[in-house]
């Protein structure tokens, strides 16, 4: 299998529970991926100037809980 297309007919023919199974390992690896690149985000500085003011705000409590962010979004 090479593409795409090839990969999501041969996922159409898997039984429901195997589709699921599959979903499941797939959400993993996507995490994984996603935890990596913000671990080599970290490392390279990338993220240091977004901590920097994270860090600063608390520091001056210019902040708002979550859930007030999340009722106001």
């Amino acid at each position: 299998m090479n593409t795409r297309l090839e990969v999501e007919s041969a996922i159409k023919q898997l039984p429901e529970n195997e589709a699921r199974d599959l979903a499941r390992w797939l959400q993993e690896y996507l995490d994984e991926m996603w935890d990596r690149q913000i671990e080599a985000d970290l490392a390279s500085g990338k993220l240091d100037r977004l901590i920097a003011r994270a860090e600063s705000d608390i520091a001056t409590n210019n902040v708002r809980d979550l859930d007030e962010v999340l009722r106001d979004g």
